[in-house]
Order: C-alpha cells, then structure tokens, then sequence
C-alpha cells in the first residue's frame, strides 16, 4: 500500500510539479530595493499568549485567507473531527508552544484546532533546498528555498499554487528578542510558532528541509497521540536550539540526540572553517552525517529531500542541478551573489518556491529571497545582519 501511494503521489508530482531544468542563472543578483518589506519583533519576556499579537494583527485577514486554503481542501465532517482533535492535541504541546498558538487563535479568531493544524503542516508537507559552502578564506554561506503548497489548491487566474500564493503574502523577519537585544532571527511565515529558517549571531545558521520517508510525520504524532511525549516537533525544536545552545556544537549535539515526531534533514552551519553539517534524521536515530571537510575538497553541502546515499527521483531531481550550477560557480566565487542564483535557477526555483535565503554569521549578513508571481522587491536593514528579501515573478 505504501508503494502504490508513492507511486501516485509520483505521478502526480510529476504532472502538477514539474521538473523545469534550465542554464545556471548569473543575472539575479543583487535584487533591486524598490519597496521595504516589515522586520517584525516577537518580545520574549512579555507571556506567550500575548508575544505575538502586534506582530499578527497586520496580517490577519492574510493569514486566515491561508488557514481557509487549507481548511477548504478538508472534508467539512473530517474538517470538524479535526478540529476536536487538534484542539485536544493542545493541550499536550510543551510550553511555550501550546500558550503561544492559543494566543495566536484569540487574535485570529478561529479555533484553536485549526491554527495547530496550520502549525503542524510544516511537519508534514514541506519541500526544500539547502545549501553549505565554505570559500577560501573560511568563510560560510548557508543558503535555501522553501517550496511549500503542493496539491493545496491551483489558482487557475495567476496559474500557480493557492496556499504558495498567499504564503507569500505573510513572509516576514522576526527578530525575538529578550531585554530589548537580538537573541535570534528568523524567516517565517506569520502566525507559525516554529522556525524553519534561522539565524543566531555570531554563532550558527539552522534550516530545516523535510525527509520523505515512509515513518513520516504521521507516525510520530500517532505515537504523541497514544502518550508518547518525549518526541520533540520538529519547528519546536528548532526553536529551543535557538534558544539553548551556544556554540556550533551544542547545536549539533541537541539536533543528533532529541527524539522526533518526524524525520527531518537538519542543515547546520557554523562560524569557523569545517563547521558545516547535514544531519539525517530518523524519528528515534542518526542515520547519516556528512560534513564540509576541506582538506579532502568537500567545500560545499546540497540537501534537497531524499538521503545524500540515494539518488533522487527523477519526477524532483534538484540536486543534480544544483551541485551542476554550484560546481559552475566554483570556490573561488562562492558568496552571495553565486548562492542567490543557484537558488533562483529551475529546478530549485519553481512554483511552489515561497522564499529563498542566504545567510552567513561572521559577516553578519543575511539575504532573504521570497516569492515568485509577486513583483515586489525588498531592501531590509538592521543593526545586526542586513536582509534581503526579494518577491520574483517568474515564467514558465
């Protein structure tokens, strides 16, 4: 049964997603900075149910047009067990967590049920590219696209992927701070609680790309549902190692050790030269390391969803162009500017394509790539990091 759900699940990939490969890209960077897109603060002393509110308000009606996406792809009889369900499954979600969604609904209005479901879709549904690299000098550049919305509705008018579309919509930066300073930052859609997509100055990048595997997401929150509570989710605990560690290898450590609810590729980059992994989750085990080793000319990592030891399906092969566009560039280009077109060039950017980012800690810089379809452009400043985030319209 397995097999015959992933070969239609295939097909349909193939039919609806596309595999659109293209030259490597080396004319989009730098993006222009026509319109400044919001940089918004999560205040970490004030109580979870209320560290949120100024940050959603804004973006209310963006954000329940974006919960309707997904609630209008759900059987109404189902949507309604659902909503039980999740609203039960609540309460047993660690702190901070399980206050921060309950304030997240009040101020959206909806029920609880519904804005876990929203929370819990990344553990299950997400597509990515990541990227390491190291350039000569040592220094590390953390690159990736989140692709999220597949099979989520089409919008026939604008020929494109509904839930992708209104992603978009609610791209931000969040800066959570404590005592009025930076603690750590991310890229992230609003009304999520959990990070995909984060930076902690000076010490660490961290991005999270999804591990299709047959003991997915759904096996781990039936485990959670059954009373098995030591798992972590998968944004959450992205989160905490923000929030705990404070070095590289504390990082590492907490990705290699905690239990999960669902398998997961973590990408970690560091600050010095070497520091730079993609660790292979399964739900109760470390199932494959590879790390940046220069010596031995392994100056860049490429993680999509499917093991570094297998090869990818040919229906979503963005690896082998990736590793074709980023071996093009070379070491002695690596940078911005070379990451940002890896990135922007088919198949890595494709329809379901919501942002795009690169980071790097040791020259506190990063860049913030969203969208495609909107024709805005973003030039963020901060104090800490310099952020870019670009809206692409593409063709295809």
């Amino acid at each position: 049964m397995v097999k015959i759900i992933l070969l239609l699940t295939s097909l349909l990939f193939t039919c609806c997603y596309g595999q659109v490969v293209e030259n490597c890209r080396t004319d989009t960077f730098p993006p222009p900075d026509d319109t400044k897109l919001s940089t918004v603060v999560v205040n970490l002393d004030m109580a979870p149910e209320h560290r949120w509110d100024e940050a959603i308000t804004p973006y209310k009606n963006d954000i329940v047009n974006l919960i309707d996406t997904i609630t209008d792809n759900v059987n109404k009889y189902v949507l309604e067990v659902a909503d039980i369900t999740f609203d039960l499954l609540l309460q047993t979600l660690p702190a901070p967590y399980q206050a921060e969604i309950k304030g997240v609904a009040k101020v959206l209005g909806l029920p609880e049920g519904q804005v876990v479901l929203y929370n819990i879709f990344y553990e299950l549904f997400t597509v990515c590219t990541s990227i390491i690299e190291e350039d000569p000098k040592g220094q590390l550049y953390h690159a990736r696209n989140l692709d999220f919305g597949l099979f989520l509705g089409w919008d026939n008018s604008n020929d494109t992927w509904l839930m992708s579309e209104r992603l978009r919509k609610i791209v931000v930066n969040i800066d959570f701070q404590r005592d009025g300073k930076t603690v750590y930052q991310s890229a992230s859609f609003l009304g999520y609680v959990g990070l995909l997509t984060a930076v902690k100055q000076p010490l660490f990048t961290l991005t999270i790309n999804e591990r299709f595997n047959k003991e997915g997401g759904f096996i781990g929150i039936y485990r959670w549902i059954l009373g098995n509570r030591n798992a972590a989710w998968m944004g959450f605990l992205t989160r905490d190692v923000m929030e705990k560690a404070n070095s590289y290898s504390e990082a590492k450590h907490m990705l290699m050790t905690q239990e999960l609810l669902a398998p997961a590729y973590y990408i970690l980059g560091g600050n010095s030269t070497g520091e730079g992994v993609i660790i292979t989750r399964g739900l109760d085990s470390v199932e494959d390391v590879q790390e940046l080793n220069i010596t031995s000319g392994r100056w860049f990592l490429l993680q999509t969803n499917y093991d570094p030891s297998e090869k990818p399906p040919f229906y979503d092969d963005r690896r082998t162009p990736g590793n074709i566009c980023v071996k093009q560039w070379g070491q002695q280009n690596v940078g911005h500017k070379s990451l940002f077109n890896v990135l922007s060039t088919k198949p890595n950017l494709n329809k379901l394509t919501v942002y795009s980012t690169v980071m790097t800690v040791r020259e506190r810089y990063r860049e913030l790539a969203a969208g495609m379809q909107i024709t805005l452009y973003t030039l963020v400043k901060h104090p800490v990091c310099l952020m870019i985030i670009k809206f692409r319209s593409v063709e295809f």
